[in-house]
């Protein structure tokens, strides 16, 4: 009990002398505009078991599914809500199982791209690949990748967020 409450009292103790040391209007300095949370990007080990676990035990449905030429699925968008997915694939040979990407949905990836150029960040240009929405990845400090997305009428995303029900 007596931890418990040495913990509580030490990390009050450093969000108080967090909250006075943090200057409020510094903090939001670097925010871009429009961008939000969309999706996790998970490396699979066997792809349809974990598809299973997804959609039978967590209640995700399937948003869409992209697949390769022979018409295989290769990866699905499964909706959490209505604009939040996980995006599941099978880990390829050179990958482990586990985080493959944080997506983040932007109002504007031409602005956004810009802005983190302007901040010094090496970040390509959007290019449109599989689900038609314009992407680009940049990676934090950490090795993460972090796949900026706008979601354009014809984007499978948006076509499987405004069906939502």
């Amino acid at each position: 009990m007596r931890r418990v409450a040495s913990a509580i009292g030490l990390f009050a103790a450093g969000t108080l002398f967090g909250t006075l040391l943090m200057q409020p209007g510094e903090a939001q300095s670097a925010q871009i505009e429009g961008i939000r949370l969309n999706h996790v990007g998970v490396w699979a080990k066997d792809l349809n078991e974990s598809l299973a676990f997804y959609t039978k035990v967590m209640g995700f449905r399937e948003g869409f599914a992209m697949k390769d030429p022979k018409g295989n699925p290769t990866t699905y968008y499964l909706q959490i809500n209505k604009d939040t997915f996980l995006e599941l694939a099978k880990a390829p040979a050179d990958r482990q199982p586990g985080l493959s990407h944080i997506g983040i949905w932007v109002d504007d990836i031409k602005s956004v791209v810009s802005t983190l150029r302007e901040q010094g960040q090496k970040v390509d240009d959007a290019r449109v690949l599989g689900s038609k929405a314009p992407l680009t990845n940049i990676m934090d400090p950490d090795g993460n990748r972090i796949e900026l997305l706008e979601f354009t009428p014809d984007s499978l995303q948006r076509k499987a967020i405004d069906s939502w029900k």
